[in-house]
Order: structure tokens, then C-alpha cells, then sequence
């Protein structure tokens, strides 16, 4: 009986519980959960907390979806917002657990302990709401427990994202910061912040452990002995390489220009084996019995890319300028100018180290924005001010030289193009550092070194295929007389391979260097570029537009690099390939000139389709020209066929000699348009292609024939002895040189009149182009024999009226 008041209690609360709405409006999950906190608490739902978790969780992992992506700066802050919206959320939600926890566990209080005999002496009501208590509080304590990993879960995502929105800020190429002339840029050279101070803190708290490990008592034997091999292979190992490959490109192949570009490929690869070899040692070194964190391997596999990379521009630099063996260098170069410019590239390539390196640090320990702009703007100051001296030296030497009489080198267009783009850049860069744009100045500092790298490896690995398919299929060389055997081939067919496979292997490279030069680089590309340039002028307002800038570039580079690929594709095909086939000159200039138009008619359906430009969607440009076609383009379009169509059945060629509309000349072109037509007084008539089509025209040559007629039409008195004149005219052909003998000239009788006799002579000579010469030289000799033997021309009758009086005259 003493018990019974407290069971009655119990009782009473079990059926208060039972008697809340199971059904209450949710206190979580809402659209705003941000707002709920300004609300009345709603009854609590074992159900609601569930779903509010998942939905938590839910929302976690789309955060964490959308920032593995590329995002942009805007982007970065939603996610931010967001996350800081669900840790509120998550306060709320753990706020409210934790009071109904507590409620929870007064209720398990109210019920007392549970009797000690069992629960056998213990009320079964009692005994299942104490179970259910039971239940609720262990349920509220699994979901008290998510609450706080959710809440440590987005603690560590909103950290991350922060880092995220610090780099992005950093790669912000439109983000303008102090000048390098101003003190506060080089504040953090002198007063850093204490969390920088705490972060490089932390930097040397990872190295020192391992520098302390490498050079105690039990490790500094065989770490010096390390260190010694890596500088041997490193020095001595490399000059070694080098004597080896330049014994075996002297006595191994062939006396043509491959020994000249294999030596200088051997000292490039020489030099990036040799130096990658001797990091490795270096690394293993220091790290031989030291387990490296997971920050730390990143920082070595990237400082061991960099040294690759920058050992790769000391070696081209070497293989390039080649100062030792200037017989062997491959560019046309003057000697003074390779000595001039031999120090550079090697400094070049360790200024390009310590930028990465710094580079490296400055990501690894997370640097605040100042310092990474400082690092940055110091390092592209430098390389910038490098990379200028020595083209200033470079020009001073080439000055000096003109100056003295010499030839520093034969350049070229391409040259003096790349030369005049690197110089703008410098300014360029240097504008951009004194303006305070450091991080576009970075961005055009690593494109120049990144540029210069694709350059020369293009050029060296260029020389060398071309130089290699020379050699291979040459019947000079034993490799080319096997191949001939073996396959049955004339020297043609391998002059003609030979000159195929080497234009394939170049084209191949160049396109390789150009998605090198538009993907790769330092970090930063092309695209990174438009897209920081686009945030600040409204990128996301013209891409609501649907206008694509990047879009837009991506076509203006396609284009020009189309348009260099097709005219140097022509050129080789006009220089290279053709001439070595055998074919007659106007076949030649015929497939050449169909090549380039079919070249940039796929050239503008490219152009387009970067562009975005979807062919479904040009049913009213095709309605558009349908009109203009048939009111003011049928011209144009006609002689655009006719231009296909010459090219195509060739009834004239380039070269043909024809004859139209009275006017006779040489055909010098066909272009998609008009034919260019060169007549003899070296006057050009450009006729529509279209008229060659459909009128008559008079191809001379068009039947490979090699000879020209000198036919002249005489008429003499009817009182002449025939025979006499026959023979005169053909002892005046007979003594023309111009006239062959075999055909051999012919008199005919044309015609008898009253008015005299027509007589006709004909002879042959080598070609239609000197027949009219010929012609005029026969008049001058035949004029000059005939009045030496007193015989007369017939002329005309003419009528005079004399005192009304018709007379003959």
C-alpha cells in the first residue's frame, strides 16, 4: 500500500504521454531551418528528429557533391551559407533532444529503481512503460550521438570550404592587390601574421623531425654517402650520358642531319633522367626510415614533378643552344648569340624551382592570401626580369653583329612573331605587377616558361622525326635499300613515304603542342583565365544570355590554329609531297587548291560547332540563303560550282594555254570564284569560272601536246608560177631554227578566184607559246624573198567614181 501512490503517478503519466498527438506538427525539416528557432518549440516527434537527421544528411552529402565540382567564388559562398545553415539546424535539433533526453530520464526517475526481487513484484504496466522509457531514452541517445558527428561531420566541411573559397580567392586572376611598389606588398617578407607565423610553424615542425632522423649518429654515414651519389649521377653520371650518346650518334648513324637531332634529344633526356634520378636518391636519403605524412608525400611527389620540369628546360636549353659542338646545333643560330644566351635557361630553371616550390608551400600549409600574392609577385618579378635580360642580351649581341657586317642567323616570320608576343607579355607582366594584378601577372609568368617548353619540345622532337624518316627511306642508306627490296618500292614511292610519314609524325606533334599549351601549364590555364575575367564583367548574366565567351575563344583559337594548319599543309603539299609524285604542274595547283577549299569549308563547320551553333537550329539561315541565292547570290553561287567543277572534270588547268572570246593566254589560276588568265603582254583577265563552263573555249595544250602550228594563209596574182612561190615559202620555214623538221613544213593550195590564188603554208614548232613569234619571224623573211624575186602580193579591188563614171581600180 505504501507503493500505491506512486503507481498511481505512474499511471496518470502513462496516460498523458499516450494521449499526445502522435501526428504534431514537425518542429524540423523545414524549407527555412533558420527561422524555426524564432518559433513556439512544436511537441516532439521520435519520427520528426528521424527525418530531420536524415534530411540533415541528406543535404550534407549534396554540399559535399557540389564542392568536389569546379565551382566559382559565388558558389562557394552559398555552399558556405548553406553549411552554416544546417550546423543551426543541428544546434536546434540537438537542443531540442537534449530537453526531451532529459524529460525523458525525470520520467525514469518518477518510476524509482526497479525492484530488486525482479520484475515479477513489479506492476505490469509499470514494468512496460519503464521498458518504454527505456527504449525512448536509448533511441534519443543514438540520435543525441548523430546529431554531434552531423555536427563535427559539417564542422570539418565548412573548414574545408573555407580553404576552397582561400584558394579560390588566391587563383582569382582578376583580383587586384597591392603594387609591388608599395610597402605593404612586402610586408609579409618582414611582419607576417601570427597564423601565417603558426603555419610555417607547423611546416618545420613536419621537416625537422625528418632532418634530425637523417643526420643522427645512426643515419649520417648513409645519408652523405647518399647525397654524394646523387650529386655524381647528377654531374659526373650526365656528362658521361652525354660522351656516350654523341660516340654512338658519331660512329652508329648515318652522316645525315638525325645525328645532329639525336645528340641534342640525347642531352635533353640526359639531363631530366640524370636530375630526376638523383631527387629520387635525395628523397630516399632523408625519408629512408622516416614515415612521411600524407601533407608531406603530396609536397614530394610535386617538388619531384617541378625538378623534372625544370631540368627538362635546362636540358633543351643545353641541347638547343648547343655551345660545344655549334657545328651540331640544330637552330640557325650565330655562336655569339648561343654564348650569349647559354647562362639562361639553367637560371631559368632554378628560378622556376624555387617559384614551384614556394608555390608547393604556400598550398601545403594553406597561407593567408597576402603572403601567397607575395610569394607570387616576387617569383613572376624575378622570371620576368630573367626571361628579359636575356632577350635584351640576345638582341644586343644580334645588334652588334648586323653592326659588323655578319649574319646572326636566318629567322623567319614565325620567329619574329613569337619573339614580338614575348616581348608583349613581359610588358605586359610587368604592367600587371606594378598595377597590382599579381596574380595575372603569376598566371602570364608560368604561360611564358610553360610556352617556351612546348616551343622547343615541338621544335627538337620535329627536327627528329623528320630527320628520322629522311634517313630511314633513303637509298643512300642501308635502311632505305632494304625496304626497297623488300616491299618492291622505286625511289620515288620512298621519297614520297618518307615525306608522308614526316608530315603525320609533325602534324601529330603540333597537335599534341596545342592541347599542351591550352590544358596544361602551372596551374592556371586559358580557361581559368576567362573564367576569373568573366566573374568580374558578369559571366553568369551572359551565360543567362546564352552567350559563351569561353565558347568564343575556344573558336578564335581553333580558327587560327586551323588556319596555320591548312596553309602550312598546302605548302607542304606544294613543296613536298606533290613535286616528289610525278604529277604535271596544273594537276598539282588542281588538288592543291581543292584541298584548301574543302580544308576551310570543314574549317567554318568546326568554327561553328564550338560556337554552340546546332544545325537544327539553321533552318532559317538555309530558308534566308535559299532567297538570297535566288535573287542576288545565283551569280556567285554559279561560279562557286563551276569552280568545282573545273577542278574536278579539269577540262582547263592551271598551265593550259586556251583561247576565249578572242582573247589567248595561260591559265595561272583557278580560284572558288574566277579564273586568273595571263595573256602575252603579261596583263592578267580574270574570268568568271562560269563562262568556262558554258561557253566554247579553245584549250591549245589540253591534249598533253607539245608542239605549236605556224600556219600562214598568202595570196598572190593569178600570172605567179605556183611552184616557184611553193618552193620559196618552204626554204623560208626551212631556214627558220623555230620550225622542226619532223613534222616537216607543207605548201597547200587553198583556193583559185579571180581575184588570185590562196596559198597556205604550215610548219611545226616546240611549243604553242612561241608560234606567234614564230609567225612574225617567217612574215619578216618570206615579205623580204618574195620582193627580192620581184613577186607581188594580190590586194583588193577597190572602186573610184570618176565624172559618174564607175572605174576599177
Amino acid at each position: 500500500m505504501r507503493r500505491f501512490p506512486g503507481m498511481a503517478f505512474s499511471l496518470l503519466l502513462i496516460v498523458f504521454l499516450h494521449l499526445l498527438p502522435a501526428a504534431a506538427p514537425a518542429a524540423f525539416g523545414a524549407d527555412e531551418p533558420s527561422q524555426t528557432a524564432d518559433k513556439p518549440a512544436a511537441p516532439f516527434s521520435a519520427a520528426a528528429a528521424s527525418a530531420e537527421l536524415k534530411r540533415l544528411q541528406t543535404e550534407q552529402d549534396r554540399i559535399k557533391q557540389q564542392a568536389s565540382k569546379d565551382t566559382t567564388g559565388n558558389q562557394l559562398t552559398e555552399l558556405d551559407d548553406a553549411v552554416h545553415r544546417l550546423l543551426a539546424d543541428v544546434d536546434t535539433l540537438t537542443g531540442t533532444l537534449v530537453a526531451e533526453r532529459a524529460k525523458v530520464q525525470a520520467q525514469i526517475d518518477l518510476l524509482g529503481p526497479p525492484p530488486a526481487d525482479g520484475s515479477a513484484s513489479e506492476a505490469p504496466a509499470v514494468a512496460r512503460q519503464r521498458a518504454d522509457l527505456n527504449g525512448r531514452a536509448k533511441a534519443l541517445d543514438e540520435q543525441l550521438k548523430k546529431a554531434e558527428e552531423d555536427k563535427e561531420s559539417l564542422g570539418n566541411l565548412a573548414d574545408q570550404i573555407g580553404k576552397l573559397q582561400r584558394g579560390h580567392l588566391k587563383d582569382q586572376v582578376a583580383l587586384r592587390s597591392n603594387s609591388i611598389l608599395s610597402g605593404d606588398f612586402w610586408m609579409p617578407a618582414f611582419d607576417p601574421s601570427p597564423q601565417d607565423r603558426q603555419r610555417f610553424e607547423s611546416l618545420r615542425s613536419l621537416v625537422t623531425p625528418m632532418a634530425k632522423q637523417a643526420w643522427d649518429a645512426d643515419h649520417r654515414t648513409g645519408t652523405v654517402m647518399l647525397l654524394a651519389l646523387a650529386f655524381a649521377i647528377w654531374s659526373l653520371g650526365r656528362r658521361l650520358i652525354e660522351r656516350g650518346m654523341a660516340w654512338v650518334c658519331l660512329h652508329r648513324l648515318p652522316e645525315h642531319r638525325l645525328r645532329r637531332s639525336a645528340l641534342a634529344l640525347s642531352t635533353a633526356l640526359a639531363t631530366v633522367l640524370t636530375t630526376a634520378l638523383a631527387v629520387r636518391i635525395v628523397l630516399f636519403a632523408f625519408t629512408r626510415d622516416y614515415e612521411l605524412s600524407e601533407p608531406m608525400r603530396d609536397l614530394a611527389d610535386e617538388l619531384i614533378k617541378l625538378t623534372m620540369t625544370s631540368a627538362l628546360i635546362a636540358g633543351l636549353g643545353r641541347a638547343l643552344l648547343c655551345t660545344r659542338h655549334p657545328t651540331w646545333r640544330l637552330p640557325s643560330l650565330h655562336d655569339d648569340i648561343a654564348r650569349a644566351l647559354r647562362p639562361f635557361p639553367i637560371v631559368l630553371a632554378g628560378l622556376l624551382l624555387l617559384a614551384g616550390t614556394v608555390e608547393q608551400l604556400n598550398r601545403t600549409i594553406d597561407t593567408s592570401v597576402q603572403v601567397t600574392l607575395f610569394g607570387r609577385g616576387l617569383v613572376s618579378l624575378v622570371v620576368t626580369l630573367t626571361i628579359g635580360a636575356g632577350l635584351l642580351r640576345a638582341n644586343r649581341v644580334r645588334a652588334a653583329l648586323v653592326a659588323a657586317g655578319e649574319r646572326p642567323g636566318s629567322g623567319s616570320t614565325l620567329t619574329g612573331i613569337v619573339l614580338a608576343g614575348l616581348t608583349a607579355t613581359i610588358v605586359v607582366t610587368l604592367v600587371a605587377l606594378v598595377t597590382g594584378y599579381i596574380t595575372f601577372a603569376r598566371f602570364l609568368t608560368y604561360e611564358i616558361v610553360w610556352f617556351d617548353i612546348v616551343l622547343c619540345s615541338l621544335y627538337l622532337l620535329t627536327k627528329l622525326t623528320r630527320d628520322a624518316c629522311e634517313s630511314l627511306f633513303s637509298v643512300h642508306y642501308s635502311s632505305g635499300r632494304i625496304i626497297k627490296q623488300l616491299f618492291g618500292l622505286g625511289d620515288s614511292h620512298l621519297d614520297q613515304v618518307s615525306t608522308v610519314l614526316s608530315g603525320l609524325g609533325s602534324s601529330l606533334l603540333l597537335l599534341l603542342a596545342v592541347i599542351a599549351l591550352l590544358t596544361g601549364g602551372f596551374g592556371t590555364t586559358p580557361k581559368d583565365l576567362l573564367d576569373s575575367l568573366l566573374m568580374v564583367l558578369g559571366g553568369e548574366r551572359l551565360r543567362a544570355m546564352n552567350i559563351m565567351p569561353e565558347r568564343i575563344l575556344n573558336a578564335v583559337i581553333a580558327t587560327g590554329v586551323g588556319v596555320y594548319i591548312l596553309r602550312s599543309v598546302r605548302r607542304w603539299l606544294d613543296a613536298d609531297l606533290l613535286p616528289k609524285t610525278g604529277m604535271e604542274p596544273g594537276m598539282r595547283a588542281s588538288l592543291v587548291t581543292l584541298f584548301s577549299n574543302i580544308g576551310y569549308v570543314l574549317l567554318v563547320l568546326m568554327t561553328l560547332s564550338l560556337l554552340g551553333v546546332r544545325w537544327d537550329n539553321l533552318a532559317w539561315i538555309v530558308s534566308a540563303l535559299s532567297v538570297g541565292i535566288g535573287f542576288g547570290l545565283q551569280e556567285i553561287v554559279k561560279n562557286f560550282i563551276s569552280g568545282l567543277i573545273l577542278l574536278t572534270e579539269r577540262p582547263v588547268k592551271v598551265g593550259d594555254m586556251v583561247n576565249i572570246g578572242g582573247v589567248e593566254g595561260d591559265i595561272r589560276r583557278i580560284s572558288v570564284r574566277a579564273t586568273e588568265i595571263q595573256l602575252g603582254d603579261r596583263s592578267t583577265m580574270i574570268v568568271p569560272n562560269s563562262q568556262l563552263i558554258s561557253q566554247s573555249v579553245r584549250n591549245v595544250t589540253m591534249n598533253n601536246s607539245t608542239l605549236g602550228v605556224a600556219s600562214l594563209t598568202l595570196t598572190f596574182p593569178l600570172n605567179i608560177d605556183p611552184e616557184e612561190v611553193r618552193d620559196m615559202l618552204l626554204a623560208a620555214y626551212a631556214d627558220n631554227q623555230a620550225i622542226l623538221d619532223h613534222p616537216a613544213p607543207s605548201v597547200t593550195f587553198s583556193q583559185l578566184a579571180p581575184n588570185g590564188i590562196t596559198l597556205t603554208v604550215t610548219g611545226f614548232v616546240s611549243s604553242p607559246r612561241i608560234a606567234g613569234g614564230t609567225k612574225s619571224d617567217l612574215l619578216f623573211d618570206i615579205l623580204k624573198r618574195l620582193r627580192a624575186a620581184e613577186i607581188p602580193l594580190t590586194h583588193p579591188q577597190t572602186l573610184r567614181l570618176v565624172n559618174s563614171e564607175v572605174l576599177a581600180a
